[in-house]
């Protein structure tokens, strides 16, 4: 037992829960003790330079130079008094991850041994880290190295590790967004305007509408001894390779069950760092699969809550390392079970304090919440091919459409009772003048939602898109995704809807309908138009896909065909009327998705080959050996009877072994021949589509071969961890 599996689980067997040390006070003495929050400025900032600062946040204005020195000041002067020795602009690259450069305080006096530590406006408000080895599509050439990243004052600085982290853009020298924030941003305040008009009708104090966001992250936890043991997770952040475990989650017992105690402190010790850096952790338990688990915070404002889900991803990974852990975020890390996904609970909230997804409690406020329903389901109608491009990756390929997961077929659930109102809405108003009792019978009828609504919608967990209360869940991001992607465009679909809304009824208002009657009449239209997209059944069904089918929806078989929705031209329009993004940066977003798709399938290919090949085909022909090896014993010992009667089992093994390593060896040739062959097109569009077609295929033709190899193996020889281990370790 000297194989490194054996090792690894050896380590594991003397693994002891990490003592946490506490905090000796409550959560709310030592929440965002490191962000340079409303209160840290009012402390350290000039009221001049405070007030600056609040109005940019609240309404976009421009800080202008002298002010950004006055808050460098002051930052900097908090930070030291913290300990802080450097600081960075952390921003969000097209990698998927969160990048950093980090510079000292510290400048030395060169006409003396002295020094000083020095940061001004302009260190604060702009930078130029090279940009040449992140991903841009074909913005720029390699060799144009030169981008920008830019302060946001929006998300508050935070000290990490002695660094002050200062949240930023990042774009290029000729002005392309390089990143994720910077369309959000946009797509956020296209949402506002759009949304603020349509407020007016209801609520003329209503000058401000933001985008909430609450996030659901799951994740896998691995022993790090395991995880080191084996090389695919380790280079490609999933298995590609293992037998079932006889048990997984087939009994459901993981489910919200009790927390293991080294995974427990593991959660302890994140959720303390991360209310240090006011990241409003309130949820954790365990998920559906073993080793399992899941975290959530309380709903902000979406681009804030952004930017705490990728600095609590980064800091899991950090704090994992001390429990002797690994953090998996990828989709679907263990085959046959449960991966992991990030739900984006999405709504709108106003400066008077109404969320405009909740049912109100007068008709007035209901026909609000009714418009801003009927536009966000019509903006998933028109628009769902985008949404389900923004989170198309190799990964989420994996999960999407399983019967643990949402279908890839965009479709939205309401419950029988809200579907039932906008039925009704449908059936009842017409477009010729109401009476006053039909009025009144509508206005009655959307009344009672309040009162019997939360006892009548379900929470539908097949469903993509599901409202559940007072906001909207989509479910289909994976664990390992940037919420800003599915944010930025599902704010754009929605804002295209409330403006083209907001026309029509003012368009009947000025044509002599009044308003009442003109917003009902286009309330009907949208609730007609986007019905096809309502679905409130079985999601993971065979007649719902052919049904879906006959109702005109799109259904993308894979990440790469998802992808092409970059192409078409209404969504290329929806993005630049809006001034989002340019046409140039929506095909830049789609050439990075399919160039990453092409070599994450690439590296797996490798990987797999040589595990294969270094790994597996070894260890069986040992086994297959000591198999020979007994069979010429037993030739030796026993009759020619008896010989042939017992020996028959292992011969037959033997043949099986030769068969599959035979197979397993043609298969891996054949996949890098496959490879060779796609790295030679030079099309990055075609090369990935051949990548799809013509080697991701092998990934579970040879994984086939080696997990029933895995299963008639002698168990103290084979060299990986298997899942029972994987899963069931901690």
């Amino acid at each position: 037992m000297s194989t490194i599996r054996f090792k690894a689980l050896e380590q594991l067997m003397n693994r002891q829960a990490v003592k946490v040390e506490m905090p000796d006070k409550k959560t709310s003495e030592y929440y965002a003790e490191n962000v340079f929050d409303k209160s840290k400025m009012k402390e350290f900032l000039s009221r001049e330079a405070y007030e600056c600062v609040i109005d940019s946040i609240e309404n976009g204005t421009r800080i202008p130079r002298r002010i950004a020195d006055q808050v460098a000041s002051g930052m900097k002067a908090w930070a030291l008094g913290k300990g802080a020795t450097h600081y960075t602009h952390w921003f969000h690259p097209l990698t998927g991850s969160t990048a950093e450069k980090h510079d000292a305080f510290f400048e030395p006096n060169f006409d003396s041994a002295t020094g000083i530590e020095a940061f001004d406006g302009g260190k604060l408000a702009q930078q130029e880290p090279d940009a040449s080895s992140f991903p841009s599509g074909g913005l720029r050439n390699t060799f144009e190295a030169r981008g920008y990243t830019a302060w946001d004052p929006s998300s508050p600085a935070f000290i990490l590790e002695k660094t002050l982290c200062i949240p930023t853009i990042f774009i290029s020298y000729t002005g392309e967004a390089l990143d994720f924030k910077t369309p959000l941003l946009k797509a956020t305040s296209a949402l506002n305007d759009a949304a603020v008009g349509v407020c007016q009708y209801f609520d003329k104090d209503v000058t401000k509408v933001v985008t909430t966001l609450g996030w659901e992250q799951e994740y896998f936890l691995v022993d790090s001894a395991l995880f080191l043991a084996r090389p695919d997770l380790q280079l490609t952040g999933r298995t590609l390779m293992g037998h079932a475990s006889a048990k997984d989650q087939q009994l459901d017992d993981h489910y919200f069950g009790t927390i293991p105690s080294r995974v427990s402190a593991f959660m302890r010790d994140f959720e303390v760092e991360a209310y240090r850096l006011g990241i409003p952790v309130k949820t954790r338990h365990n998920e559906v699969a073993p080793n399992q688990f899941e975290c959530a915070p309380v709903f902000e404002e979406a681009n804030l809550a952004v930017d705490h889900n990728m600095l609590l991803m980064d800091l899991m990974k950090k704090v994992a390392r001390r429990h002797n852990f690994n953090v998996l975020f990828h989709e679907k890390p263990f085959k046959g079970i449960s991966g992991s996904g990030k739900h984006n609970n999405f709504s709108m909230a106003t400066n008077t304090g109404v969320n405009l997804l909740s049912p109100g409690k007068n008709p007035k406020s209901n026909m609000q919440f009714l418009v801003f329903l009927a536009c966000t389901i019509s903006a998933v109608y028109e628009y769902g091919d985008l949404l389900r491009a923004s989170i198309a990756t190799a990964g989420n390929e994996h999960r999407l459409g399983a019967t643990e997961a949402p279908p890839s077929i965009m479709s939205v659930f309401l419950g029988s009772y809200l579907s039932g109102i906008l039925d009704d809405i449908e059936q009842r108003v017409s477009d010729k003048k109401m009476t006053p009792d039909e009025k009144t019978d509508i206005k009655l009828g959307i009344g009672r939602i309040p009162e019997i609504l939360l006892d009548n919608t379900d929470r539908n967990r097949t469903s993509p898109f599901a409202f559940t209360g007072n906001r909207f869940e989509f479910r289909s991001a994976g664990a390992s995704a940037n919420c800003a992607a599915p944010m930025t465009f599902l704010c754009l679909g929605v804002a295209d809807q409330l403006r083209k809304f907001k026309q029509k009824v003012d368009a009947k208002i000025d044509a002599g309908v009044k308003k009442d009657e003109a917003i009902f009449q286009e309330l009907k239209e949208l609730i007609v138009y986007s019905k096809p997209v309502r679905f409130d059944g079985n999601g993971y069904s065979r007649e719902w896909e052919k049904e879906a089918e006959r109702r005109g929806l799109s259904n993308p078989k894979g990440a790469i065909a998802a992808l092409e929705a970059f192409r078409d031209p209404k969504n290329i329009d929806l993005c630049t009327s809006a001034k989002v993004f340019t046409e140039r940066e929506i095909e830049a977003r789609h050439e990075i998705r399919v160039e990453n798709y092409t070599k994450k399938i690439q590296i797996e290919s490798r990987v797999l080959g040589d595990l294969a090949t270094n790994h597996i085909i070894p260890t069986v022909y040992k086994y297959q050996n000591q198999l020979i090896e007994n069979v010429r014993g037993l030739k030796e010992v026993l009759s020619e009877a008896d010989f042939n009667e017992v020996a028959e089992l292992q011969l037959e093994t033997i043949k099986d072994i030769s068969k599959r390593i035979t197979a397993i060896k043609s298969m891996v040739t054949e996949m890098t021949e496959a490879r060779k062959h796609a790295n030679a097109i030079a099309d990055i569009f075609e090369k990935a589509r051949a990548y799809s077609d013509n080697v991701k295929p092998y990934l579970d033709s040879i994984r086939e071969h080696i997990d029933h190899l895995e299963m008639i193996s002698d168990n103290e020889i084979w060299p990986l961890p298997k899942y029972r281990e994987l899963l069931f370790s901690h």
